[in-house]
């Protein structure tokens, strides 16, 4: 052996494992030592506390202020203290997508209306943690993302990526030759090992000035541009994330609400083409589902009749608006099937026949045969313009036809596959009828084939087909209804189809069929608003046409829509007496009683105005018992009164030209008032016709009222059927959703006596009926719950932050609101089970809280802080809890607080009658304990206690912060006699959580989430309002509420260690919503408070843990729950880096630093700090707390047999 050169004589050989060994009997956990130490805030006196049991930390917020910051400013600083900016609060406008907003023109609007509105306008209040995608919580490394950042980086090539392929060398062959040094053995082109190559290359161009003197400065100066030079912004992010299933610790940022689509198809009607050209035809499309029985688009009406056709209508007809001039459609489908049909019908102008009659010269007559029909067609045309003349404002019935839908999609194929199954010529398809009766759509195979079983249906990726529909098949005139229409679809896909052996009419239409683009120019919104993009208002647009889904679809309304269909059905006036057969029905919403209260509300079909006050249906020929096919489109106004209705005229058409006889002839009338107590009247309906028109003030009656003197068709039996719907974001058509609305608003107006249903609610019942109409909304659909979920939360939190005053008594409403709200939520999670991320949060309930809910405004008569209102005028009084805790209440007994009732009223005389009287009779019953604002003890927890001062302040800010409460709740001052207090949504959320007990208890536990971010943004606004983002931690919430939250992560704690093993997914749920609770207090909250709450948590999961003979469960658990806490983007802030504990700075690192680490390990140690770097000390644990947290279970885990 060697001998051993001098210099590495005086190297110490200690291994590391003695050093540690020596340092921990010496000094680990000494007194002595923490008294050098002195660290800021309680310290452990023990000799030394087990790695098994969690230390106390050390209060943060005191530290800081004891050691201030040295560094005065520059990237360490930036390690010593969260950044000024770290929270902000973001107003974003809600992207609109019309040009022109949709709300409603009328100037006077119900408190609904306003509250509808306000809601669907707002913008989102979004709380940022600036730095939040700095911690590892955040992903920034998506597919899109990366690829996006990779765009124009040169690709680099490496020599071992041109290596050779294949066996022929393997690894201990490679390894050698890599070694030698012999030309022979060596590849060519490796530069490390062959001398023939580097002997052969070009030697490198000189590096000029290399050994001119140049000041250091200078140097380091010239080498900073040139790092900086051509850098990648995000040089690390473009390495590819680790093959990781999604970690514990992400948290996806929620999609921003917006109204739904289903997948969209493009439609577009090219041409319509009959065998003979002599009237115009007007066309309309919708879907149909077979299997669900279900229209499921609105009608989308277009022309393709000439000029000259067109012209044939001109006295009839005022000049078109360009939206009614569509020929192309965008439909929505989210339930695609193989039951969806594209159904085409057919009308024309009304003659004297019967549709037969009519549809016949369209099947003998021949184009071919034109020369030699020429008189017949001449005559034809002359009586068709007779009629258009005449008869030119009624239709009747014509043909129709159905193409199956999924076909055209399966035949096209994707857009990947290049299918040519059914193409004709350039990328044409043959139609859904061809000439040949006999074959189906794409032939019978295909038809069978796509018609077993319900297979998924993709209408986003096909190659768009051009149809030429050339069969249709007339109308029955018997026929009509869209029950005989589901017969005829379903017949149509049996191979023996009835429809084939039935007489066509031969025309071509052609339509094309594609996926609608993403952003398509120049197209209409179905209430004929410009969506973006819209760049010439002359140009023919694009119309969307409104879904109605085969199923519910639940997505919370964003946009203002209040859309009315009326859909006539049938009419039997077979025992009407006299002549009344040739019937149409005149439609119209009315205003009032008067013929000149009809509404410019009914929306145009093709070619004609956007909007008229009246609409016809279809007459079918001497019928005195017809069946309609109309739907009848209208725009309800936001606000409907009592007078609002649907006025029905029957005309009986005279289509022979007779001396003294009118076209006209009305037969009969009927009407359906809109409002029905209040509530908008949809559905269908069977209604009695009158013989005579209605008297004076029959609009608030129903025409089922007998009244006096009138005649009736069939002496009053219902012979007009009807069926009225409603799509609308304003009318919930829940009457559990009404009647809680109502009473909601009835408290904003104060207006008494309510009418609900056939109920008249005083004020002085007011407050039963609205805690049952809160306890009842658990028994409204689901659909509308959702609908109407923004505002019905928003409503809800209202009510827990301003209890109402009701015939002059405070009504405490905070625990019926959350016990609700606990519900809701709950039915949403069991029931949309596919709309949850990985921590079961669901996305609706998120986005709500993410963009959504605000901080409610806290005194009457203001608006909701930040852009936008939460509520009008409405008189409210609050109450906040006794300045002074109730001795009997100590938060080791939070548990017995479950029994306790917060939802009392009482009628206030003086603020100290109160207090005495609710600590009288409930100490524990911290909800109902009022503030005495009047006296001096009336200074809110950790705030000024002069409230007069706080209030002078508040004034002082911008108008929109929500602010302690002044002179102008005059009202409540009066009744009370008192000023209202502030009442905050955060502190009361967490007393009734705390507080409740029981199935309530349960119901917020399985969906913790929700409460805890809830929770977090309240304080959040409150914070940003009250301009205390700002102000010291410590000083930023009041004691009591601090209390309450040790109490609920407590509690919750208890929960997780008691039912880990038998409700185990509720578990990781519940862990995993503590812990990211946790983590954002660490941003808002005193942070050494924060700290000793993760001890709580650690605290009871260590003592269940080691006395468990299987704790990898529960460990597991912990783990996950350190991993989300330490995923903080300040987790290196949070662990004191620059304290005491570390060693100081070198002098000259470069020098210094071998000498400084040689003298931590040698065994003659100089200083008691550095020891405890190398060591789990309790100081250690306690300054750098959660770095000690996760070394500390390593420490365990890979040695848990050491002692302690």
């Amino acid at each position: 052996m060697a001998e051993r050169r001098a210099f590495a004589q005086k190297i110490s050989r200690t291994v590391a494992a003695e050093v540690r060994k020596q340092i921990s009997g010496q000094y680990g956990g000494s007194p002595q030592l923490l008294k050098n130490l002195n660290i800021g805030g309680s310290v452990s006196h023990h000799t030394t506390v087990p790695l098994t049991e969690a230390v106390d930390p050390v209060d943060l917020e005191d530290y800081l202020i004891t050691h201030p910051l040295t560094v005065e400013s520059g990237p360490l600083r930036d390690l010593l203290e969260f950044p000024p900016d770290d929270i902000e609060v973001v107003y974003t406008p809600r992207e609109c997508r019309t040009l022109v907003s949709a709300v409603p023109e009328e100037s006077e609007m119900d408190p609904h209306v306003r509250d509808c509105v306000r809601s669907y306008t707002e913008d989102w209040a979004i709380v940022n943690r600036k730095y939040h995608k700095l911690g590892t919580g955040f992903n920034p490394n998506t597919l899109d993302k990366q690829k996006e950042r990779q765009k124009g980086l040169p690709k680099q090539i490496f020599e071992s990526d041109e290596a050779p392929d294949g066996n022929s060398y393997q690894d201990e062959q490679d390894d050698l030759k890599r070694r030698s040094m012999s030309i022979d053995d060596t590849p060519r082109g490796s530069w490390a090992c062959s001398i023939f190559d580097l002997k052969n290359s070009l030697p490198d161009a000189l590096l000029p000035n290399l050994l001119d003197r140049t000041p250091n400065e200078e140097i380091d100066h010239h080498n900073e541009d040139q790092r900086k030079s051509s850098r990648h912004k995000e040089l690390f992010a473009l390495h590819p994330a680790p093959d990781e299933e999604e970690p514990i610790e992400r948290l996806s940022v929620p999609e921003v609400p917006k109204e739904h689509f289903g997948q969209r198809l493009l439609v577009k009607c090219l041409s319509l083409k009959f065998e003979i050209e002599i009237e115009p035809i007007f066309a309309s499309l919708a879907l149909y589902d077979v299997k669900e029985k279900k229209k499921i688009s609105e009608n989308f009406y277009f022309d393709l009749n000439s000029e000259q056709m067109k012209g044939m209508l001109r006295p009839h007809v005022p000049p078109a608006a360009i939206s009614t001039l569509a020929r192309s459609a965008i439909f929505s489908i989210t339930y695609p099937s193989q039951d969806v049909f594209l159904v085409i019908k057919l009308e024309k102008v009304l003659q004297q026949g019967d549709i037969g009659e009519c549809a016949e010269p369209y099947m003998i007559f021949k184009e071919s045969d034109a020369a030699k029909n020429k008189e017949k067609l001449e005559k034809l045309k002359g009586q068709a313009e007779q009629f258009c003349q005449r008869l030119g404002k009624y239709r009747m019935p014509f043909a129709w036809t159905a193409i199956h839908l999924m076909n055209i999609v399966s035949s096209a194929g994707s857009l990947e596959r290049d299918s040519t199954e059914v193409e004709v010529g350039t990328g044409e398809r043959k139609g859904s009828w061809s000439e040949r009766r006999n074959s189906s759509i794409v032939g019978r195979r295909s038809l069978e084939r796509t018609t077993s079983g319900d297979e998924a249906c993709n209408l986003t990726s096909f190659r768009p087909a051009t149809l030429t529909v050339t069969n249709f098949f007339k109308q029955e005139g018997d026929r009509l209804s869209d029950e005989d229409l589901y017969k005829f679809l379903a017949d149509m896909r049996r191979p023996s189809s009835v429809l084939r052996r039935l007489r066509p009419i031969t025309a071509q239409l052609k339509i094309d069929i594609s996926p609608a683009p993403e952003n398509p120019h120049y197209c209409l919104t179905p209430e004929l608003l410009q969506v973006k993009l819209y760049p010439d208002s002359r140009v023919r647009p694009t119309r969307e046409i409104l879904e109605f889904p085969a199923r519910d679809v639940y997505v919370p309304n964003t946009t203002y829509r209040n859309l009315l269909y009326v859909y006539p059905q049938s009419l039997n006036f077979a025992n009407r007496q006299g002549s009344a057969r040739n019937i149409t029905v005149k439609v119209q919403f009315m205003y009032g009683e008067d013929p000149s209260n009809a509404m410019p509300v009914i929306f145009g079909k093709s070619s004609c105005p956007e909007f008229s006050k009246e609409a016809y249906t279809a007459v079918v020929y001497h019928n005195r018992s017809p069946d309609f096919h109309e739907e009848i489109k209208i725009k309800l106004p936001a606000t409907l009164t009592d007078h609002h209705h649907l006025l029905f005229t029957f005309y009986h058409v005279s289509c022979q030209q007779k001396q003294n006889t009118p076209l006209e002839t009305p037969v009969g009338y009927t009407w359906i008032p809109m409002l029905q107590n209040g509530r908008l009247k949809t559905g269908q309906f069977c209604l009695p016709v009158s013989l005579e028109k209605p008297p004076q003030a029959y609009s608030v009656l129903s025409p089922e009222v007998p009244l006096p003197g009138m005649k009736w068709v069939d002496n009053h039996k219902g012979v007009f059927n009807v069926e009225v719907v409603a799509v609308s974001s304003l009318h919930t058509q829940d009457p559990y959703l009404d009647k809680f609305f109502a009473l909601v608003h009835a408290l904003d107006e104060h207006m008494f006596p309510v009418r609900i249903g056939d109920m008249r609610i005083m004020e002085n019942n007011l407050e039963n009926e609205l805690k049952s109409s809160i306890s009842a909304l658990n028994s409204s659909q689901l659909e509308p719950v959702v609908r109407f979920l923004h505002l019905l939360l928003d409503k809800l939190i209202l009510l827990v932050v301003r209890p109402p005053v009701i015939a002059g008594q405070i009504v405490n409403l905070g625990q019926a609101s959350f016990e609700a709200m606990a519900s809701i939520i709950n039915r949403l999670h069991k029931n949309l089970d596919g709309n949850q991320d990985q921590h079961g949060r669901n996305s609706l309930l998120a986005s709500y809280i993410y963009y959504v809910f605000r901080l409610p405004n806290t005194y009457p008569n203001s608006p909701s802080p930040g852009p936008g209102g939460l509520g009008g005028s409405v008189h409210y009084a609050t109450m906040a809890r006794s300045a002074v805790r109730p001795a009997s209440l100590n938060l080791n007994r939070s548990r017995s607080l479950s029994n306790s009732n917060p939802d009392i009223s009482g009628t206030p005389t003086s603020p100290d009658d109160e207090v005495r009287s609710i600590i009288g009779t409930k100490g524990l019953d911290r909800s109902n304990s009022w503030v005495n604002t009047g006296g001096p003890k009336a200074a809110p927890w950790g705030s000024n206690p002069s409230p007069c001062a706080e209030s002078t302040q508040a004034t002082d800010r911008s108008c929109n912060r929500m602010s302690s409460h002044t002179e102008t709740s005059s009202f409540l001052q009066t009744l009370t006699g008192r000023l209202p207090t502030k009442k905050l949504f955060h502190e009361e959320l967490a007393l009734q959580w705390v507080v409740c007990s029981g199935s309530v208890r349960e119901a917020a536990l399985q969906q913790a989430w929700f409460f805890f971010e809830l929770m977090v943004k309240s304080m959040v606004h409150h914070l940003y309002f009250a301009d205390k983002l700002d102000a010291p931690r410590k000083n930023r919430f009041p004691e009591r509420f601090m209390d309450d939250v040790t109490a609920l992560v407590s509690t919750i704690s208890g929960d997780i260690v008691s039912r880990f093993q038998k409700d185990t997914e509720m578990v990781e749920r519940l862990n995993t919503s503590l812990a990211f609770f946790l983590n954002d207090l660490l941003s808002i909250m005193d942070r050494g408070f924060v700290f000793s709450l993760i001890k709580t948590c650690c605290k009871q999961v260590s003592s269940k843990l080691y006395s468990l003979t299987n704790p990898s469960n529960l460990a597991s658990l912990k783990l996950d729950f350190l991993r989300i806490i330490c995923s903080h983007e300040h987790y290196v802030t949070l662990n004191l880096p620059c304290s005491l504990l570390t060693p100081p700075a070198s002098p000259s690192p470069s020098v210094s630093s071998a000498t400084s680490q040689s003298s931590g390990f040698s065994t003659n140690v100089q200083d008691q700090k550095i020891a405890n770097m190398f060591e789990l000390s309790v100081p250690f644990r306690q300054q750098h707390y959660l770095a000690g947290l996760v070394l500390t279970e390593l420490a365990v885990i890979l040695d848990p047999d050491a002692e302690g």
